[in-house]
Formats: C-alpha cells, structure tokens, sequence
C-alpha cells in the first residue's frame, strides 16, 4: 500500500535519495565511465544538490544523467509522484489529470509520460512459454491508420495489434504497421520459444504455426472458443483492459504513439497484483527502468 504523504512524493531532495537508492544500489555509477563507488559528492554554493564527481574520469554527474529524466526541468518529486499514478491505474492515467493533479502544463505531463512509457519497455528480449508453457496469439485492431477513410467493412483503416501472452506469465504486444503476415511470423520466432504451445484462432495469419510449435486452433467462426486446452480467452482479456484504457482514458492516439502505448499496458500486466506485485513494486520497476534511455520532445 502506497502512503502518499511520504516526503519522496513532495520533497525533490527525498526523492533524488530514492532514484539513488533503486539507480544506484551499490553506490554511484558513473554514466560516462561506469565506474561503480568510486566518486564523491560535491559541494559549494554553486553546485547544485546531488552532484556527484568521478574519482576516473573526473566527470561531474547526477543519477538523472544517462536517463529518461536528463536535463528535466520538472521537479524529482513530481517525477517519482507521475510514477506511482500511472503504476496504481490499472487502465492508464490521462496527461490531462495528470497535470492538473500534479501542478505541471499539459505539454510537460504529456512528454514526462511518453518519457516514464519508455522506461516501461524491456531492455531484453522475453521469450514466452518455455518448458512447454501456453502462449496465446491473437490480432487486434484499434483506432484510425494515417490516411486512410472508414470502411463499410473490414478493419483495413484500422491499427494492427498483434500480442503474445503466455497464460499465468507476460505479455507481449507489437504495432504492425504493414506485412501482416510476415511481421507476425517474424515476431512468433523472436518472443516464444520453440517448445512452447501455441494457441491461436482459425486466422489464416497463423496457418504456418504447426510447422515451428506445438499448435492448438479454435474456429470462433462457428462460435467454437474452448476446445480442451485451447483458447484465446488470456489475450482477449488483455485487449479488453487495452481497449478499454486507450477509448475510456486516452481516447485518441496517433500511429506514430502506439507502441508506446502498448509497452505502457505489457508493462502494468507483466507487474499485475496476480503475480503478487503491488503498486509500491511496479512503480519502482518503471524508475528502475529510466537509466540508459533517452527520449528528446523532436
């Protein structure tokens, strides 16, 4: 359980001893030559609080160097505070309340999410369903592509949202912007590993599947949605939050944002309270995430 009133949430000095405490957990880290535990704090009037100097390369540094937070006007924290609301919302919290909540303009609370999304997204490749785990693929699509009209029928002017998700375990969604087909194969070979279970609908996308996996299909065509094992209920639930987060909380968003979007919600199910992970944890993970990203508002 989260207690607002903590200093870290409204003290920018507690807050810096908290990034260092998650950044930096065997002393300071150098960003220029990655020396650990060998610098010292500066000190005098002019140097600002925080500021540490490399015994080796003699390169002055703070833990936001090197980070999504870099060279950030917006106070730490705010920062740490914008963290805990979006880990806490289970289906997003918009820009909007976010600077109206925290006291920041609605361009800063926009670029600080954007920002915190990226330290969201893993810095490894996950393989899904290993040792013969269920993985469950399915297709999506949402909102408007660049360009293009509404259809009477089909979903060609629509985003494309493919996700893997491997039940009891993580997710893992990818905006497809063209070669369907390929993209999906492609991503298959990437994120689930080759003894892993596959379950997919009767979609042709996934005709190639039996060749790589084990492959189980239900025909929702003719309203079949269970068959023994086989299912995609887990990734449909998945879309239910996403979709419902993205029309009830954003409501709009752009083709050149998705897959920031998309990491924002892998990330809140990878860190769901059903793998005994609750807010406090999830928002430490996306701060532990801000080192060696960076993101530039052009």
């Amino acid at each position: 359980m989260c207690n607002l009133t903590d200093p870290i949430y409204s003290d920018a000095d507690k807050a810096r001893e908290h990034l260092e405490a998650i950044q930096w957990p065997d002393g300071p880290v150098c960003p220029h030559c990655g020396v650990v535990d060998n610098a010292h704090l500066m000190a005098g009037k002019s140097t600002r609080p925080g500021v540490y100097k490399c015994r080796d390369c003699r390169k002055p540094f703070s833990v936001t160097v090197g980070t999504v937070m870099e060279r950030s006007k917006i106070p730490l924290n705010k920062w740490v505070l914008a963290s805990h609301l979006m880990a806490s919302s289970k289906k997003g919290f918009s820009a909007h309340q976010l600077h109206r909540s925290i006291g920041i303009t609605y361009k800063s609370a926009w670029f600080l999410m954007h920002r915190l999304r990226l330290a969201m997204e893993p810095t490894e490749v996950e393989v899904l369903g290993s040792g013969g785990g269920a993985v469950e693929a399915d297709e999506t699509y949402y909102g408007r592509r660049k360009n293009t009209y509404k259809r009477r029928g089909g979903a060609g002017h629509k985003m494309t949202v493919f996700t893997l998700v491997e039940r009891g375990g993580k997710a893992r969604s990818v905006h497809i912007k063209s070669g369907t087909f390929d993209k999906i194969k492609a991503d298959l070979k990437e994120h689930v590993s080759p003894d892993a279970h596959v379950m997919t609908d009767e979609s042709r996308y996934y005709n190639h599947v039996s060749k790589n996996w084990q492959h189980s299909r239900v025909n929702h065509s003719i309203k079949e949605y269970v068959r023994d094992s086989a299912h995609t209920n887990t990734v449909e639930g998945f879309f239910s939050i996403f979709k419902r987060g993205m029309k009830g909380i954003y409501q709009h968003c752009s083709e050149d944002h998705l897959k920031r979007y998309l990491a924002e919600f892998d990330f809140r199910y990878n860190h769901r309270a059903a793998l005994d992970i609750n807010d406090v944890e999830r928002s430490r993970a996306i701060l532990k995430g801000i080192g060696g990203k960076r993101l530039m508002y052009r």
